[in-house]
């Protein structure tokens, strides 16, 4: 009996590795493997060729930052920056994946960063919704940012590149005047009211330092497995990916492309929303003139290095933290830490030429699997079909 059941379970084991092998094809895994690990290899390869023309040694400048990253200090904000890294990644990629380039995401988290934190330090007490409500108005405002390039893009035909770039010099000039007009000084800066106890999020302890991780962690967890789920296994997911990929044929099937265009870019602006909260929320408590910038724009590298994959954004978001602070050692060596922003611009910009590489040669071989089959297929049985 025992036999039997354990005949079963290896059957049952088996068809499940051959569903996974059918899922996903060896050879599509290692095709998509190929361009990012193939750009990370190649800005590797052109930092070493830099470095060594500087007079600099490479392997001395790389065990340097490897370093610096494994320090417990170090480690903790290398997981607060790849959290809004991600949470900015994420928000590019929802236009990506409808073919719509949203570059308005700085705008947009800048401007639902202050609309949260002014809107937190106003309230008193209310325990868990305190934050709740600033989450809210975070993820309307930059859902009603977005919104106004996509009512341009529908109603107008107005590329939602220039709108939104626009709208990001807009959004800065609108955030520093109500700054000054709505906020408090503070010495020589001007922010928000401060956020009281019940409007923060409490970080996560890490041994061996003070610095905590940001209790936003699980919030751009969520966003992740919601983003995963949503795109990957739901009607509406396949929509946008359908009419990103021949918004011809998505009108042909019955899909309302023009609504499509305008959830897609308020979801965008919903997730853009959230990506000043993790910062704002767990450590400075308020908005201010010294707030984090640039966010946006390192969230539109990281979403086409993670080719708009969960996961994969989650991995290119860490790279780009762990270059970005791992560098701040390489002065003490003598090494302009710039190194690290010229790895980034390489990673990008030979990672844009390998998806094309990749594709190219992806179609090779599948025009070499038809013939394949074409040729193995008898000349009756072509007829007959």
């Amino acid at each position: 009996m025992s036999a039997a059941a354990g005949s079963a379970g290896s059957a049952g084991s088996v068809s499940l590795a051959g569903r996974l092998r059918q899922r996903y094809p060896l050879r599509s895994v290692l095709l998509g493997l190929a361009a990012p690990v193939g750009a990370v290899l190649f800005a590797l390869l052109a930092s070493t060729v830099i470095l060594s023309l500087g007079g600099h040694n490479p392997s001395t400048v790389f065990s340097t930052m490897l370093k610096q990253a494994e320090r417990p200090t170090s480690f903790v904000d290398m997981v607060n920056q790849a959290m809004v890294y991600y949470l900015s990644a994420v928000a590019v990629s929802i236009g990506f994946r409808m073919n719509l380039f949203n570059i308005g995401v700085e705008g947009q988290y800048s401007l639902a960063a202050f609309g949260a934190a002014y809107v937190g330090g106003q309230m008193a007490g209310g325990g868990p919704f305190h934050v709740v409500v600033e989450v809210l108005v975070a993820m309307l405002i930059g859902a009603a940012w977005a919104g106004i390039a996509g009512v341009l893009k529908v109603t107008r035909g107005v590329s939602e590149v220039i709108s939104t770039i626009m709208l990001n010099a807009i959004a800065v000039g609108l955030g520093s005047y109500l700054l000054h007009k709505l906020g408090q000084s503070s010495g020589n800066n001007i922010q928000t009211k401060p956020i009281g106890t019940s409007g923060q999020v409490a970080g996560l302890s890490y041994a061996g330092t003070q610095a905590k991780i940001f209790g936003f962690l699980f919030v751009a967890i969520a966003v992740g497995i919601a983003y995963w789920f949503i795109a990957g296994r739901t009607r509406f997911g396949f929509r946008i990916k359908a009419t990103g990929m021949n918004e011809q044929a998505a009108v042909a099937s019955g899909i309302n492309v023009k609504r499509m265009t305008l959830v897609a870019m308020l979801m965008s602006g919903g997730v853009a929303g959230l990506v000043g909260l993790p910062e704002l929320l767990g450590q400075t408590h308020t908005f201010s003139q010294t707030a984090q910038s640039g966010l946006g724009f390192a969230g539109i590298a990281i979403a086409l290095l993670g080719r708009n994959s969960p996961i994969g954004m989650a991995l290119a978001a860490v790279l780009w933290s762990f270059l970005g602070k791992s560098a701040n050692q390489l002065d003490f060596i003598g090494v302009p830490r710039e190194i690290a922003a010229i790895m980034q611009g390489v990673i990008l910009l030979s990672v844009v030429i390998a998806y094309e590489l990749v594709r190219r040669y992806r179609l090779v071989l599948q025009q070499k699997d038809v013939a394949a089959q074409l040729a193995a297929t008898p000349a009756s049985q072509a007829v007959t079909a």
